[in-house]
């Protein structure tokens, strides 16, 4: 038994008569069945975003609106999706997602039909705010924090001290909202979230390298000489 509703297969139909197959493959990956998204349609919109002639923004304004659904294995599942592209995807679904005034505006999202819609619920608002944030680390810094290259020559390494003083912030505020998912191995009890947390999981390590990468940079004999001049023009 797949698990989908009829209100799944209808949507998915819908697009499929108006000739959107990315749209149809979003309302595959964010059914109502109470399982992580299936890699073969990740996959598919991963491809997607790598084509010149997809337009990204429908894609987008898609899992938008499933975000916007009152189920919360469906919008848990919108909000995977979004990040694995985040992730995995070609970097125009990104810039596209950071040049929106506003993304997920889910601050208030409660799902009432059971008490696993509650405790799902709370993690889905602070999901959605860490991919705010992170969308906005975008649109400040004009790259990814996981994306971009780690170590001794690495973006954060060689970062300028006026530039990291913008950057570390950013980045600071990127963790945070992290790890205000605060999520507990009894939260972990189905496969939706399980997914979810794999994905912040991965994130952390890139955004901790990308931190410790700053430190480094910072505390340098030169950087630290810059850092205390600059601050010391700035009275």
């Amino acid at each position: 038994m797949s698990g989908q509703t009829l209100t799944d297969r209808i949507a998915a139909a819908q697009y499929t008569l108006t000739g959107s197959e990315v749209c149809r493959a979003v309302c595959k990956a964010t059914t109502h069945e109470q399982t992580a998204p299936k890699k073969k349609h990740l996959e598919y919109l991963v491809q997607a975003t790598q084509e010149t002639n997809v337009n990204v923004p429908q894609m987008a304004d898609t899992l938008m609106e499933r975000a916007g659904n009152a189920s919360w294995v469906v919008v848990f599942k919108a909000l995977i999706a979004t990040h694995h592209l985040m992730v995995h995807g070609n970097e125009r679904f990104l810039q596209f997602l950071a040049s929106r005034n506003t993304l997920f505006n889910l601050s208030n999202f409660l799902d009432k039909t059971g008490s696993h819609g509650y405790d799902m619920s709370t993690f889905i608002r602070r999901y959605s705010r860490y991919l705010n944030e992170k969308a906005f680390a975008y649109r400040q810094m004009a790259f990814d924090f996981g994306r971009v290259k780690k170590g001794a020559e690495g973006v954060m390494r060689t970062m300028s001290v006026e530039k990291l003083l913008k950057g570390m912030p950013t980045l600071q505020s990127q963790i945070d909202a992290l790890l205000d998912f605060d999520v507990h191995p009894q939260d972990l009890n189905n496969r939706v979230i399980n997914a979810c947390f794999l994905l912040l999981f991965k994130d952390l390590i890139k955004l901790y390298a990308c931190y410790n990468d700053g430190i480094i940079n910072l505390l340098g004999k030169d950087s630290l000489l810059q850092l205390c001049c600059l601050c010391f023009n700035t009275f």
